[in-house]
């Protein structure tokens, strides 16, 4: 009998896990020991084309606009930060995917299938979901910082089709020097935070509660068995281990290597065909690995035989100083420190919610 139960729960598990489509990604959040204070944050982008991205270098004091037409929020960055653009062909870098800021703050979007904002309210401030993670790396040092303002706050994140004509449906993950943590989702229409530093690991559909859920069963059964797909369900349990079983440690090299090897590991192979009925399990086209306590940020492309990294503290986030973009659209390569690589370039223009 017990077998039969557990079978029908792993069915039911399943099912939760397999009967929604996302477009796949992968965050955790690595930590050192405590005494090292190492805390490190890695992603992987995944989509269905190659999402065209570049990096970019936003100083302190920006006048901002919530892209939203009239009843847009507005604000002047308090934070500089280093962010990677999501973009299309002909119209160049429309969304902030992801990034850190000088506090050492990052920021990680990734598809959730069932994000629903809500209806539009025009009697409160209205933000492009393109500038959600901006906004949040714009104005908060810590994660108990946003997350109390968040959790009041009156804006109205506006999600427009995208140029391809895919719902820009996503959540946010935002992570911190000390290790906090936190997961953003609209669901029904209603802004929910998940909120603790245990919460080390986001991936896409289900929903966070029901990722947890199926999380709980996959302990329970015990990690000699463990889900090995490309789904978001399996991704997350994997992930979940993986992060629960490698013991932390002080050299905060070895931390990075372990926060890279882990979300290779559970990266999407280049070229792999496509799922049955699951079209939207998408390649990994690149990795970042943002080192909250030492404000270092690691670029890692499917594509290119090097990993880089960005040191802000080489970098001039005063107010006034220039926007500059490192670009990576065209194959360019860079190997070790990239910063001297910037150029001066204009703001791009998020995408916009009308």
């Amino acid at each position: 009998m017990k077998k039969i139960l557990q079978f029908t729960a792993l069915n039911l598990i399943l099912a939760m896990g397999l009967n929604t489509s996302a477009t796949a990604c992968t965050r955790l959040v690595y930590k050192g020991t405590v005494e090292s204070g190492i805390v490190i944050t890695a992603r992987s982008m995944d989509w269905q084309e190659d999402p065209l991205s570049n990096i970019w270098l936003f100083p302190r004091g920006m006048q901002r606009d919530g892209a939203a037409g009239t009843n847009s929020l507005r604000w002047t960055s308090k934070y500089g930060s280093i962010i990677v653009s999501g973009g299309m062909a002909n119209m160049g870098d429309l969304v902030t995917t992801d990034g850190m800021n000088e506090q050492g703050l990052a920021a990680n979007l990734l598809y959730l299938a069932e994000s629903d904002y809500g209806a539009v309210d025009i009697s409160r401030p209205h933000l492009s979901i393109s500038l959600w993670a901006q906004y949040v790396l714009d104005n908060y040092a810590t994660v108990n910082q946003a997350v109390a303002d968040l959790s009041g706050n009156s804006l109205q994140v506006v999600a427009p089709l995208m140029p391809n004509g895919r719902k820009s449906t996503l959540h946010l993950a935002i992570s911190d020097a000390s290790g906090d943590s936190a997961i953003l989702q609209y669901i029904d229409g209603k802004l929910v935070i998940h909120h603790d530093p245990k919460y080390q690991v986001m991936t896409n559909s289900p929903v966070f509660s029901q990722q947890l859920a199926i999380n709980k069963y996959w302990q329970d059964v015990g990690n000699s068995f463990v889900p090995g797909t490309a789904r978001a369900a399996d991704r997350f349990v994997r992930t979940s281990m993986f992060i629960a079983e490698i013991p932390p440690v002080a050299d905060n090299n070895r931390a990075l290597a372990i926060a890279l090897s882990v979300i290779r590991a559970v990266s999407v192979p280049m070229d792999l065909p496509p799922y049955p009925g699951k079209p939207n399990i998408s390649n990994t086209f690149w990795r970042t690995i943002a080192d909250n306590k030492n404000k270092v940020y690691y670029f890692d492309s499917a594509l290119s035989p090097n990993v880089f990294w960005i040191p802000l503290s080489t970098l001039d986030f005063t107010a006034g100083a220039k926007v500059k973009k490192l670009t990576l659209v065209g194959g360019k390569i860079y190997a070790g420190n990239a910063a001297d690589h910037f150029v001066v370039t204009e703001p791009f223009r998020p995408l916009a919610a009308q």
